[in-house]
């Protein structure tokens, strides 16, 4: 963060300091909520949570370096006191990015928002000094965490952010104003608490109503939904995808034999060939979004496309192909599902295991609930379990409770006989079957909602193997 005295921080959040022997005391390390990370010159914001309370903390990360403490009460060390410690991490952070004057470029959508977030991260870092989201901090406390990570020297702000309902990517908005907007779509994630897709769309459009005239709302051409959205914004629209009408588009898409897309990008400024480190056929609307904003802020059509095609992941759990020393290739993409997620990690498996095929290898789908789906959760879980069927998926591992019987009822129904799919009751059951079933060149996906931990099946299997690299990183 910016260089700022413990007397300007109580200024700006409106509040009162208590037992600060220095008002002059300068904060200049970070803003943390957990006293773990508190580093020297840090502002450590303390959090009555459900069942952890921040306050009790405050001693120790004063002990530990902590330059004062953003607190509701006073906690006997030196500390700003405020009505409302949530508001008043808001407002400072949206005093200190418009102090900053750096080029905020926010995104959201119902999926693939931190791996487009991370591409971007990736390309704007060759155009100057970038902070992004560390993994999925998308929301009212990870978002202005973020921005206050931020430095002078920062040229690029990428901010992910997340919606639980109407009204919260409007407020996140206000906290740090965008000039870049980028939706990515509109699907079925927290359709439970949407109630429809209209209403989600209402919900995510809110992106690019504050735009400034001056500012850009990048619009994907292939989304309808999103595609209207254009009318809801003042800022000039930047359209990207395969249609024709894209501004940013991909043409020629196609896959490598092991699973990773390519295309030909298009540009106003040219053309270039792609093909990515990424798994997934998906990526490529992910990567034409990250396109449409590097080309925004003035990069080239050969940086970008040379940029993409070098870029990793950066977050844990997202496709992330690690290959073991017995020639087994493990697919972790355990940190969170919905429909479209699901189906697209299905596709990218398969194609995956084409390459194996011939070889004798085999595709191994371990899924579990996609959560939050409401009344729709049991034709979405079955529709997924009909689709590893018709990938011919070589086996389907269905992990867990109702939702999980529903995948496999999916898939018995599509014709799946005998052994093709499994039910099994927690992710231990599926760990012990694989392990005693798993032969080299098989590939194994591992997919369900954060809530279900199915990332201790990857995990499980790769502990006390000689792991090759992990792909894509």
């Amino acid at each position: 963060m910016i260089t700022l005295s413990l007397a300007e921080i109580a200024e700006i959040v409106g509040g009162q300091p208590h037992d600060i022997p220095d008002p002059a005391v300068t904060v200049t390390g970070p803003v943390v909520i957990d006293s773990r990370e508190v580093a020297p010159g840090s502002l450590f914001v303390a959090f009555a949570g459900e069942r952890v309370d921040g306050h009790d903390y405050a001693q120790r990360a004063v002990e530990a370096g902590a330059a004062a403490v953003l607190a509701a009460r006073p906690v006997g060390v030196p500390a700003i006191v405020v009505d409302d410690v949530l508001g008043a991490l808001g407002v400072l952070a949206r005093t200190v990015v418009e102090r900053l004057g750096t080029t905020v470029v926010a995104l959201t959508g119902s999926a693939g928002k931190t791996s487009t977030k991370d591409l971007i991260a990736q390309l704007l870092q060759r155009h100057g000094p970038t902070v992004w989201t560390p993994g999925s901090l998308n929301n009212e406390i990870g978002l202005p965490l973020t921005a206050l990570s931020a430095t002078s020297e920062t040229q690029h702000l990428v901010l992910e952010m997340g919606a639980r309902g109407i009204g919260h990517i409007r407020y996140l908005t206000e906290l740090t104003p965008p000039r870049i907007g980028l939706v990515l779509n509109v699907g079925s994630a927290h359709l439970g608490e949407f109630g429809s897709r209209e209403a989600i769309a209402q919900a995510k459009g809110e992106m690019v109503e504050g735009l400034p005239e001056d500012g850009c709302a990048v619009l994907n051409a292939d989304d309808p939904l999103v595609h209207a959205m254009a009318s809801r914004t003042k800022a000039r629209v930047l359209l990207f995808g395969e249609a024709p009408e894209a501004d940013v588009r991909g043409e020629k898409v196609r896959m490598t034999p092991d699973g990773r897309p390519a295309f030909e990008l298009h540009t106003p400024t040219g053309c270039s060939d792609v093909t990515l480190r990424l798994y997934g056929e998906h990526h490529v609307s992910n990567a034409l979004a990250a396109a449409a904003v590097a080309h925004e802020l003035g990069m080239s059509v050969t940086e970008i496309a040379d940029a993409l095609s070098e870029a990793g992941t950066l977050s844990r759990w997202r496709m992330e192909v690690t290959e073991r020393g017995d020639g087994v290739t493990v697919v972790n993409d355990a940190y969170n599902a919905n429909p479209e997620s699901m189906r697209a990690a299905l596709r990218a498996l398969a194609a995956m295991g084409q390459a194996r095929a011939a070889d004798g290898g085999r595709t191994w789908a371990v899924l579990g609930q996609m959560a939050e789906l409401g009344d729709a959760s049991l034709a979405e879980h079955d529709a997924v379990g009909r689709l590893a069927v018709r990938l011919n998926v070589s086996k389907l591992v269905a992990v867990g409770g109702r939702e999980a019987s529903w995948l496999q009822l999916g898939a018995y129904n599509e014709g799946s006989w005998g052994e093709e799919s499994v039910h099994v009751s927690d992710a231990q059951a599926a760990v012990d079957l694989l392990r005693s079933e798993l032969r080299p060149g098989d590939v194994v996906l591992v997919k369900a909602s954060r809530s279900v931990g199915l990332e201790k099946v990857a995990q499980a299997l790769l502990e006390n193997s000689t792991e090759g690299e992990v792909a894509g990183r």
